[in-house]
């Protein structure tokens, strides 16, 4: 089964969701995939958490509440939401391995410092063995990479972050994990007919634009 992680360092949410990915990644092949997620947004004519007054606020209690709950570190940046396309682009540059996105994910959620620019990310890049981080960034290569992802979370209807994809099968959120890994261990599960019968479930009624 294939078994793919889309996410944007833009998320603390991701980082919450990291070490359940970076520990599955351990046990068996896990291709990373970092995404631009105001893509995604503009591609489904959505607002962010952040950028709806009231739930931001919310969503900023509620995941340090989860990170305790979790015992996870979490730091907020400087800033949120910051533009996050030198963190995404400094983790393709890197490989996008384990290293690079825990070092990166680290830098901004586990320290709280700023990943808006390559400047800013520059202890991580040379840490990572990035000699010029600027030109790495910048590298046409880099910048088609990230749109490849991009177009790959499209293609699975991926609609937020992170997401784990099995085979085309997405789980939405750090809290989705348990139901991945249990879908993961018996792909039946997913399939069972009150699955099926929700999934097709008729819309009752739509709300006007």
């Amino acid at each position: 089964m294939q078994v793919t992680w889309y996410f944007d360092f833009i998320s603390p949410f991701a980082w919450l969701h990291w070490p359940k990915v970076k520990a599955l990644a351990a046990e068996r092949p896990v291709t990373l995939r970092p995404i631009l997620f105001a893509g995604v947004l503009d591609r489904l004519g959505q607002k962010g958490p952040a950028e709806i007054p009231g739930k931001r606020e919310f969503t900023y209690r509620h995941v340090l509440w989860r990170a305790r709950q979790a015992q996870v570190p979490l730091r907020f940046p400087p800033a949120h939401p910051f533009n996050p396309l030198a963190a995404l682009r400094l983790c393709i540059a890197a490989g996008s391995t384990v290293a690079a996105t825990d070092a990166i994910f680290d830098w901004i959620w586990g320290q709280g410092q700023a990943g808006d620019s390559i400047e800013a990310l520059a202890p991580v890049a040379q840490c990572l063995g990035v000699a010029d981080p600027v030109a790495a960034t910048a590298d046409p290569a880099v910048k088609a990479q990230l749109r490849d992802n991009f177009e790959a979370a499209v293609a699975e209807g991926v609609f937020g972050v992170p997401t784990l994809s099995l085979d085309g099968r997405l789980f939405w959120g750090e809290d989705a994990h348990a139901f991945a890994l249990a879908c993961l261990h018996d792909p039946s599960l997913w399939d069972e007919p009150e699955m099926r019968r929700v999934a097709g479930l008729p819309v009752g009624v739509a709300r006007k634009a």
